[in-house]
């Protein structure tokens, strides 16, 4: 092997410094929750439930906790629906058990007021229209919800393992921020602001409630009218001993996060903003003191003919088609394509045009085999720039492992995918055939 094809061979690879290995982390007991965290579109879902499958399998008693509005991971593990309840999952091999449930925002929002108000006020919170949209449309309520519900879960002690799926977000810092935001929001101070539109009153407290509040939430807007302000008045009044706690309980699940028995696992694509995103967020976690244990690369593309590098595939290609030209202003296909003569003693079947391993018929595979080495040729500048990709990340960030997970040909749509999935989770990096050093 060349040097050139060698250094490409090598450059497969990542070194055994920067595998990640992670059913030594699903299998101690002393981790209890691992947060998949992430921008949008890079396989936490199937990540989270791949990796939950396998703790379950290897003897764990699991739940995972997913927000995520396609409901993939309810069709992959054979249940109906997922709602705000954890639900077994059948099928899981081994001694463990899986459970799954999907975040109902709103529904967990009423939940925390049905737990800390009596019957009257959590009727009265529960039917204010406020209430109803604050709930349901605040920018962070579901990353507020998502850590409440874990907070809930991790209460309750009755699983080994949470795994969270983190929501859908344009950024992975809004799990993080999430919760400081919204209690923020619902401090003393916005109470102090929600009151004094009530207290100006007329047209002054409306113009009052439209600046001041408009930067905060957008669903102001949908309620301006005659009644907002005593919908208002009542929410505060009803919510008023609450404020406190919001903070309280976001405060305990950040420090939830950041303690021992906590992982964080950041999935990207090998794709230059996704990786981009996440050095941002493995940068928050080291600055927040959070635990993290690696990345895991999803969709990583490779070739079981690595050796055949891009150019020399582009060239080969090029000759093929050149060599076909020639024979063409050679006027070799014009005598072929000739319609025969009278008097002619072949028969149509030896026409060489038709014929079997006839030079038309070689053209057609010349054909064939320069559109595959041209597709051969995309596959390796693809491959080239995700390693390159991804080669700048671990220089960026060379303490963190990385475990790789092939491309695969479609979604994963059950249990036995859920599987393959997690082996090669497990494997550090993606099942493509080796390429050799020598």
């Amino acid at each position: 092997m060349s040097p050139d094809v060698e250094g490409q061979a090598r450059h497969h690879r990542l070194s055994p410094a920067h595998m990640l290995d992670l059913d030594p982390l699903v299998d101690d007991p002393a981790t209890r929750i691992v947060v998949c965290c992430g921008s949008g579109g890079v396989g936490k879902t199937t990540t989270a439930a791949a990796l939950g499958l396998r703790a379950a399998e290897r003897g764990r008693k699991v739940v995972v906790l997913t927000i995520d509005p396609a409901r993939r991971l309810a069709q992959s593990m054979g249940i109906d629906s997922l709602d705000n309840t954890p639900r077994r999952v059948k099928g899981v091999e081994g001694d463990g058990e899986l459970h799954a449930m999907m975040l109902d925002m709103k529904r967990t929002f009423d939940e925390i007021v049905e737990a800390h108000a009596d019957p009257e006020r959590a009727s009265a919170i529960l039917g204010n229209p406020f209430y109803q949209s604050l709930s349901a449309g605040f920018a962070g309520t579901q990353e507020y919800m998502a850590m409440e519900k874990l907070g809930q879960l991790r209460a309750r002690d009755e699983w080994d393992l949470i795994v969270v799926d983190t929501p859908p977000s344009r950024s992975a810092l809004d799990f993080l921020d999430a919760p400081k935001r919204l209690g923020s929001f619902l401090d003393g101070k916005l109470i102090r602001l929600l009151t004094a539109p009530a207290k100006l009153g007329g047209r002054a407290g409306m113009k009052f409630l439209n600046v001041g509040m408009s930067m905060m939430t957008g669903t102001l807007g949908k309620l301006l009218g005659g009644q907002l302000l005593k919908d208002v008045q009542t929410f505060v009044s009803a919510m008023d001993s609450m404020f406190g706690g919001f903070r309280t309980r976001a405060d305990a699940t950040y420090k939830l996060l950041q303690a021992p028995g906590t992982a964080f696992l950041v999935v990207a694509a090998p794709e230059r903003d996704a990786l981009r995103e996440a050095a941002y967020f493995v940068e928050r976690l080291a600055a927040e003191d959070m635990p993290l244990a690696g990345l895991v690369l999803n969709r990583v593309h490779g070739s079981g003919a690595a050796r055949l590098s891009a150019e020399r595939a582009l060239a080969a290609a090029e000759n093929l088609e050149e060599s076909r030209i020639v024979d063409q202003e050679d006027g070799k296909a014009g005598v072929r394509n000739s319609p025969d003569t009278d008097g002619s003693s072949e028969s149509p079947a030896s026409d060489p045009v038709s014929a079997e391993g006839s030079p038309a018929a070689d053209r057609t595979v010349e054909q064939l085999t320069a559109g595959l080495l041209r597709l051969h040729a995309e596959r390796m500048r693809l491959l080239s720039r995700e390693q390159r990709t991804r080669d700048r990340f671990t220089a960026l960030h060379p303490e963190v492992a990385v475990a790789e997970v092939a491309a695969l040909p479609g979604d994963v749509h059950d249990l036995a995918g859920l599987r393959d999935i997690g082996t090669r989770l497990a494997a550090g990096r993606p099942e493509l055939p080796e390429t050799s050093d020598g």
